[in-house]
């Protein structure tokens, strides 16, 4: 949404418009950086706990290394904002992609010399690709009409699927291609990866907002945009719905693993999960198109909490799978639904401010969970399935949270409005 659009966007029936062309080329570049590049993510997460466990001399920090993708993430997102809003999208991805290089050869370093120190500041680079990958759907939309950003933004989650796959495969396939140093070659793996799909970004023509006329509106400030009440429960509802998943994710090879099962099964689970996550994205558009964003969040929330019903009802391999299956799919609902909400209740002038304050505040959060998804399943609770029953517990406020404000953003505007 960089450039002025039509004054009167099309019905969702009336298709995709002309002025939508570039719109669409730029989300097949998208598309293919999510596949090609996004495959590193499902490695970091479902290797990095078993590497913090293996590394650190503190079994409650073995999270900690995902923890600080999450943050480099949250603390990425203004920088690369700005950036982007300054020098393109393409100059921002770039960026990204090189963090995730050199943080994935510092990790595989620091695995070769048994340093949890060098391994975690190889983590917190990575950060800087997940936060650019973050902000691929918000580049989906960039000169988009109003009706076919939900469906740019859904076709650019669904290439997650690509990355899904290969992502575990990754994994199964470089893990001990190192050895006798576990997880290593994964992590070179990923190095090359990023290297590889730099390229990509040379195809993405995706326009930079104009700068604002002199006598032109300009953008809100950070306190007046976050007071803006589609504005702010997009963020919250954003905010919980990727940190839930993130906590219940983060603490899943630990948890399989330690209630008897083996390492690759751990993998498949994940790998369910992700799929579970991007699979629902070929719809997920039409859905927030046809009912609205709230209802798609709302939906994502109870799929959510029906997710820790089943966690807390055991620890057998199918509750896992289950449980994570509809983590990924309530996460599908609630982050989508929240990203349409949120491009679509600022002006493009405010693109830099808002998107780069809505993935500080989400990754901020998620950088939380993660580092308690590590503590509840080593530090509070005995044994591994008492700490999963901790993290599935531990739910149920933000899920409350987010629950009530739809429901005040709901009662706000169904007020008639003052004379």
């Amino acid at each position: 949404m960089a450039q002025a659009e039509s004054s009167s966007d099309p019905s969702p029936d009336s298709g995709v418009i002309a002025s939508d062309r570039r719109a669409r080329r730029n989300v097949g570049v998208l598309v293919a950086a999510t596949m090609l590049l996004g495959s590193q993510m499902p490695v970091h997460f479902i290797l990095g706990g078993l590497a913090g466990q293996m590394l650190s001399p503190n079994k409650c920090l073995s999270t900690l290394p995902i923890s600080l993708i999450v943050f480099g993430s949250m603390l990425s997102a203004p920088f690369l904002s700005g950036v982007m809003q300054r020098r393109g999208r393409a100059f921002g991805f770039v960026l990204g992609a090189a963090g995730g290089g050199f943080g994935a050869l510092l990790c595989a370093v620091g695995l070769l010399r048994g340093s949890f120190a060098i391994f975690l500041v190889g983590s917190a680079l990575t950060g800087l690709y997940m936060c650019a990958q973050g902000f691929y759907r918000f580049a989906a939309t960039d000169g988009a009409s109003a009706a076919y950003r939900p469906r740019a933004i859904s076709l650019v989650m669904v290439a997650g699927l690509v990355s899904a796959i290969l992502g575990p495969q990754i994994v199964k396939l470089t893990a001990d291609a190192l050895a006798p140093v576990p997880f290593a070659g994964a992590y070179a793996a990923v190095a090359l990866l990023n290297l590889v799909g730099v390229p990509v970004f040379a195809f993405l023509d995706s326009p930079r907002p104009a700068p604002p006329a002199q006598d032109g509106p300009r953008a809100r400030g950070y306190l007046e945009l976050a007071r803006t009440p589609r504005i702010a429960v997009a963020m919250l509802c954003g905010m919980v719905s990727y940190s839930l998943m993130n906590l219940v994710m983060t603490s899943t090879p630990l948890a399989v693993v330690g209630c008897g099962f083996a390492t690759a099964q751990s993998a498949d689970v994940v790998s369910a999960h992700v799929l579970a996550m991007f699979a629902p994205s070929f719809f997920t558009g039409g859905l927030v198109v046809r009912f609205g964003a709230e209802r798609v969040i709302a939906a994502g929330l109870v799929l959510l909490a029906a997710a820790g019903a089943i966690g807390l009802a055991g620890v057998d391999l199918l509750n896992f799978f289950g449980a994570l299956i509809l983590l990924g799919a309530g996460w599908n609902f609630g982050f989508i639904g929240a990203t349409a909400m949120l491009t679509a209740s600022h002006r493009p002038e405010e693109r830099g401010k808002v998107q780069g304050m809505n993935d500080l505040l989400v990754f901020g959060l998620v950088g939380l969970t993660s580092l308690a998804s590590g503590g509840l399943m080593n530090c509070v609770a005995d044994d591994a399935a008492a700490g999963w029953q901790a993290v599935n517990l531990a739910m149920i406020p933000m899920l409350a949270a987010a629950g009530a404000g739809l429901i005040w953003l709901r009662l706000r505007e169904a007020r008639p409005a003052r004379l």
